[in-house]
C-alpha cells in the first residue's frame, strides 16, 4: 500500500484538508444529502446521508457522499496497479464539502463549499509515472461546473473542470486507497502504511442485472512525501 511519489502533473496534488497527516481524527454519520448549489440531478444519485471528517478537537473538516450506484467499465482493467477497475473512468463517485478553507498538498487554496469527485486513472504515458503504487484517483470539480452526474467526462474534461477548482492552471486530486488490511467496518476511519487517513464505505457496482457490493477507500488526510 505504500506510495512512491514523482513529480509530474499529479505528484504534488493529492488533496487532504490538512497538510500534516499527524493528529487524530474522526468520522461520523452525516445528517443528510448536501444542500449548496449541488444540482437536483447530482443529489438524486447520492446516498441518503454522508460521512463527515473530525479533527480531535470535534472540528468538521469535510463532509463526503457517495453514489448510490457507481457505473461499470464496459472494460474493466484487472491491472496490478489498479484498485476499482471495474468502475467507468470519468464517471461520478460522489461529493466532498468543505466548510473551511482547505488545501492541496501543493498549497494551493480550495474554497469552501462543495465539489463533485470524478473517478480516473493516473495515465501511463512516461509522464506520471509513479504518482502513487495505485494509479486510482480522484479529480475535484466546482459543482456549479458538474452539475449532471449522469454524464460521463473524458479524462481532458474532466481535468480541465479539476482545474477551476485551484485556479492554478492544475487540478485538484484526491488519491484513493486500498481497504484497511484489518478494519473491515464501513464507513470507518484508518491510517495507512504511508501514515495518510482515509475513510472507507460501501457503495454498489452496477451490472448487468446484478448489482454488486463495492468497498473503496479515499484520502482524507496526507501529507506530500516525496
Amino acid at each position: 500500500m505504500r506510495r512512491v511519489v514523482a513529480v509530474s502533473l499529479f505528484s504534488f496534488l493529492a488533496v487532504a484538508v490538512a497538510a500534516f497527516a499527524q493528529g487524530t481524527y474522526k468520522i461520523e454519520a452525516g445528517s443528510g444529502l448536501p444542500g449548496g448549489n449541488v444540482s437536483q440531478a447530482v443529489k438524486n444519485s447520492l446516498q441518503a446521508s454522508g460521512s463527515r471528517l473530525l479533527d480531535g478537537s470535534g472540528k468538521e473538516l469535510c463532509e463526503v457522499w457517495l453514489l448510490k450506484q457507481l457505473p461499470a467499465a464496459t472494460k474493466p482493467d484487472t491491472s496490478a496497479n489498479v484498485l476499482y477497475g471495474k468502475v467507468a473512468p470519468g464517471s461520478l463517485i460522489g461529493v466532498i464539502q468543505f466548510p473551511g478553507a482547505a488545501k492541496d498538498y501543493r498549497g494551493q487554496d480550495l474554497k469552501p463549499g462543495y465539489y463533485t469527485l470524478r473517478y480516473e486513472l493516473v495515465p501511463e504515458d512516461g509522464n506520471h509515472m509513479g504518482v502513487s503504487q495505485y494509479r486510482d484517483f480522484l479529480l475535484l470539480v466546482p459543482v456549479a461546473d458538474d452539475p449532471d452526474g449522469t454524464k460521463p467526462l473524458t479524462f481532458k474534461q474532466a481535468v480541465n473542470l479539476s482545474r477551476k477548482a485551484t485556479n492554478t492552471g492544475h487540478p485538484g486530486v484526491m488519491l484513493m486507497d486500498a481497504i484497511s488490511d484489518s478494519d473491515k467496518t464501513f464507513p470507518s476511519l484508518f491510517q495507512d502504511y504511508s501514515q495518510n487517513w482515509a475513510l472507507q464505505a460501501k457503495t454498489e457496482l452496477a451490472g448487468s442485472g446484478k448489482e454488486l457490493d463495492l468497498p473503496l477507500a479515499i484520502v482524507l488526510v496526507g501529507q506530500y512525501q516525496g
